[in-house]
């Protein structure tokens, strides 16, 4: 054995991510939300479970949890659609902000009133809690088998994947004011210009360089480009958080930037991001998982469920409904959304804050974060696909394709290679290739029949259920798909083809 080296801890760590990828079928075949069974995974090893791990380090916790954030929240915009989330950036970046603040604000002044705790501490606890995660909400629905009509699904996303910055100014804010008792709550808006305002013009500068740098240095082993993208996300971090920006904000903001362009390697880089992004998310609930003391909670289960209560019945509505007031949504959308407003990791990062700044009853606000977000999944997160059908704002899910062909983009090809579904309705269906006069730039590339791959030629014969993998330019892509009454899972603007 080396000297210095311990065995069992790398076992022990290769073990536990190893049971959270396997655990992580049971959300795909019941609809638990991924984040419920890694928590419950590190509570289960920790020191109150069979485990008898012993962990009580909230800066560790800290530490690793902000890291495995940045990298989570770079891939989620990395991946995030802007032709989708375009039409909906007003509403989104509303909900991320005001509604964030008026969230906070209504939990607030009801744990004021419930707990006793100051105003001040009252607030810090409604700013913690504040945020959402909607990718607790997409992995039920795909679970499901179900999607979301109209604009629903880009909003969730944008404003979930937006808001946390939002909701740390304000933890760190309310923080200053506990522990700086002279300083001035108005000096906290222009912190919070300055912050915003320095995060978004990092991560454009940061993402416009990484472009540059991709398409001009043609490095000599494909293997270094993600190395290079992870080095920027951290330092795109670290670098506006040293100049006083947001650098939760400036790194979602890089990854949105980087999304919208084609360049190369771009369909690896984002598989290597988003496998960064799941060890990240294991890395992270185990942590927090470990971190709890599951026997802390049973004191402030009934105060916990009031709040939690108040929290996804009264704030979340409210800060919905005010802050989509202008917006073309209708009221089932609007209440869906306010339904799903799931609590998700954030939240118990943001509760190691006060821990670590000393402030009076930081245990019992750990405490009391964690059991509402325990709540909130377990309530909300099961009760999705329900609220959805009786909502009516369901729509069957496609299903997601690997095929056995990959495409790069270049930047001096304009077609891009989406997919195109033929329901049984079509006009196309039923009919060859051939017969459909299709555009000179429209070519499809294969057919996706059952399990089955097909090389078409003219003499094709498309059927009902089939799903068409071509190569376009945009208008010829709508005006074909238009004409013959194809559908899409999403025109998300990325290369659909994958190594499978």
């Amino acid at each position: 054995m080396i000297r210095g080296y311990d065995p069992y801890v790398l076992t022990g760590a290769a073990l536990l991510v190893l049971v959270g990828v396997l655990i992580s079928k049971l959300s795909d075949r019941f609809g638990i939300p991924t984040l419920l069974l890694f928590l419950a995974l590190g509570m289960v090893v920790g020191s109150e479970g069979p485990g008898g791990i012993y962990f009580d380090d909230p800066f560790l916790a800290q530490s690793v949890s902000v890291i495995a954030l940045v990298l989570i929240l770079f891939s989620g915009g990395f991946d995030t659609a802007w032709t989708q989330v375009r039409p909906v950036a007003t509403q989104g970046v509303l909900l991320a902000t005001a509604g964030v603040f008026i969230t906070a604000l209504v939990v607030g002044l009801a744990a004021n009133v419930l707990f006793g705790f100051s105003l001040l501490q009252s607030l810090l606890l409604g700013s913690i809690v504040s945020s959402t995660d909607a990718a607790a909400v997409f992995s039920v629905l795909r679970s499901k088998g179900i999607s979301l009509r109209g604009q629903l699904k880009p909003l969730l996303e944008l404003e979930s994947g937006s808001n946390d910055p939002m909701a740390i100014f304000l933890t760190v804010g309310m923080i200053r004011l506990i522990t700086e008792p002279g300083l001035s709550p108005l000096s906290l808006i222009w912190l919070f210009v300055v912050q915003m305002v320095v995060g978004a013009i990092v991560g454009l500068a940061v993402a416009r360089a990484m472009l540059f740098l991709i398409k001009r240095l043609e490095l000599g082993y494909e293997g270094l480009y993600p190395v290079l993208t992870l080095a920027f996300v951290l330092l795109t971090f670290g670098l506006t958080d040293t100049i006083g920006g947001s650098g939760f904000l400036a790194v979602y903001v890089a990854g949105i930037t980087m999304g919208r362009f084609d360049f190369p390697h771009k369909q690896r880089l984002q598989r290597f991001h988003n496998g960064v992004a799941w060890l990240m998310q294991i890395t992270m609930f185990l942590t927090l998982g470990l971190f709890v003391f599951p026997s802390r909670l049973v004191p402030i289960m009934g105060v916990g469920l009031l709040v939690a209560g108040f929290l996804i019945l009264v704030a979340r509505p409210v800060s919905v409904f005010i802050g989509l007031l202008f917006s073309r949504f209708s009221w089932r959308e609007r209440a869906f959304a306010s339904w799903v407003g799931l609590r998700g990791a954030a939240p118990i990062i943001l509760a190691t804050f006060p821990l670590l700044a000393g402030i009076p009853q930081a245990d019992l606000i750990f405490n009391v974060i964690f059991f509402i977000v325990l709540t909130s999944v377990l309530l909300q997160g099961t009760s999705i696909p329900l609220v959805a059908r009786w909502l009516k704002v369901d729509a069957p899910a496609l299903p997601k394709r690997f095929y056995p062909i990959e495409y790069t983009p270049t930047e001096n090809f304009s077609s891009e290679l989406k997919e195109l579904y033929v329901p049984a309705g079509s006009r196309a269906a039923g009919k060859a290739i051939g017969e459909l006069g299709l555009p000179d730039d429209f070519l499809v590339i294969l057919i996706a029949r059952d399990s089955d791959y097909l090389v078409p030629s003219g003499g094709t014969v498309l059927q009902g259920g089939d799903t068409l993998l071509v190569l376009s330019e945009g208008e010829s892509f709508n005006q074909v798909r238009a004409e013959f009454n194809l559908q899409t899972n999403g025109d998300t603007g990325q290369n659909p083809c994958a190594a499978g």
